[in-house]
């Protein structure tokens, strides 16, 4: 194996996997590990949807999580690393076939009933030992083995996980950076910048992210100030040309997301572009300029997002333009606002917000007019 890491703590969980703060055990630099159990096809789908999402962006953008390299687990405590440009087989089988696809010729010939138990128990103690911080698993000594006609590429195996290793931040996530911190104009400025460039780096790529929030944007404290990087890609879509511009743009259908951020297309279960992104990015910016915070159901956690208020109840801003297209959204917010207050966005930069908020996605601006919209719109309200 050409690098091996430690796991030092588990430092976030989410509906899919565990993210474990780790060092390689060569150099010593930091890195963060994602733990994702291949339990069914659907898990599967999305793994493969962020792995090839985040290769496609490599390192090659500041304000883009880095992904170091991914390794397959093969074993309770054996790792193979997966070459660059190659996707498990086995693992797109199990996507097309709708269920997880065992490879071991073994496991074949005792059928698929006890190859499919032998899968739940293999995956369930594995999902325990993670749960505990599991030991960094190794791959085994070299033992004699029979020489096969297939090459090393070509032999089937048994992937009971996936681990990208990928750059670590410790400035945390969006919401907890900011909500940390008084306000400040200039970091603020930062951020609708930092990510602005962001997407229209994605978007030029033909990578639609899906599921913007503050929870997926992390913070990487650096000599110059923060940066603030978009991350995980499980909901990501590619695609095969350029959705930026004039160009021909992929139309999705299904409905995924977060409340909050989702566009009104995607609310009414439309067939949607990339412009989703550019909605999303709206809410988001608005309410990191104004410090607009709300508390989700069942939470006690701040979180960053604008929305309507409908009598005593918060609507999200796709939900409630999906309903009246010709709402008119009161930008700045002033009354909403949380304290410490920062100062209000300028003419422009509210004037670009409401561009970004349209209820019609060919009325938002593209991302690769967004960046330059962004830059003049700021300098305009800086004078």
């Amino acid at each position: 194996m050409e690098e091996l890491y430690t796991l030092e703590k588990e430092v976030g969980r989410g509906s899919y996997g565990v993210v474990f703060e780790g060092h390689i055990a060569k150099t010593g630099e930091r890195v963060a590990v994602k733990r994702l159990p291949c339990k069914n096809a659907e898990c599967v789908e999305l793994y493969l949807q962020e792995l090839w999402a985040m290769r496609a962006t490599a390192k090659n953008h500041a304000n883009i999580i880095a992904l170091h390299s991914c390794l397959l687990q093969t074993g309770v405590r054996s790792l193979k690393p997966l070459k660059g440009g190659k996707l498990p087989l086995h693992l797109v089988e199990s996507v097309l076939k709708g269920s997880v696809v065992g490879t071991s010729s073994q496991g074949q010939e005792r059928g698929s009933q006890s190859n499919s138990q032998q899968r739940v128990n293999s995956v369930s103690r594995l999902q325990d030992r993670t749960n505990t911080l599991p030991s960094t698993p190794q791959r085994p000594p070299n033992r004699a083995r029979k020489r096969s006609s297939r090459t090393e590429d070509e032999q089937p195996l048994n992937c009971s996980a996936l681990w990208l290793v990928m750059e670590y931040c410790d400035g945390g996530d969006l919401n907890h950076y900011l909500l940390s911190r008084p306000p400040d104009a200039q970091r603020n400025h930062d951020v609708v910048q930092q990510l602005s460039s962001a997407v229209a780096f994605l978007h030029h790529l033909g990578i639609m992210h899906r599921d913007l929030k503050p929870d997926n944007v992390l913070v990487s404290i650096q000599p110059n100030g923060p940066v603030f990087k978009v991350a995980d890609f499980g909901l990501s879509k590619m695609s095969e040309g350029r959705m930026d511009g004039n160009l021909t743009r992929k139309h999705f259908s299904s409905t995924c997301g977060s409340d909050f951020y989702m566009a009104p297309e995607v609310w009414g279960g439309l067939t949607y572009t990339a412009q989703a992104d550019i909605f999303s990015l709206g809410v988001m910016f608005w309410a990191v300029l104004e410090r607009i915070t709300f508390l989700e159901e069942g939470t006690t956690q701040e979180q960053l997002g604008a929305y309507v208020c409908k009598g005593r109840w918060l609507m999200p801003l796709g939900e409630a333009l999906w309903e009246n297209a010709d709402l008119q959204l009161c930008i700045p917010m002033k009354s909403k606002r949380a304290t410490p207050l920062p100062p209000p966005p300028g003419l422009a930069t509210c004037g670009l917000l409401s561009d970004m908020l349209a209820s019609d996605p060919d009325s938002r601006p593209p991302a690769d007019q967004l960046e330059s919209r962004v830059r003049a719109a700021l300098k305009e309200d800086s004078h």
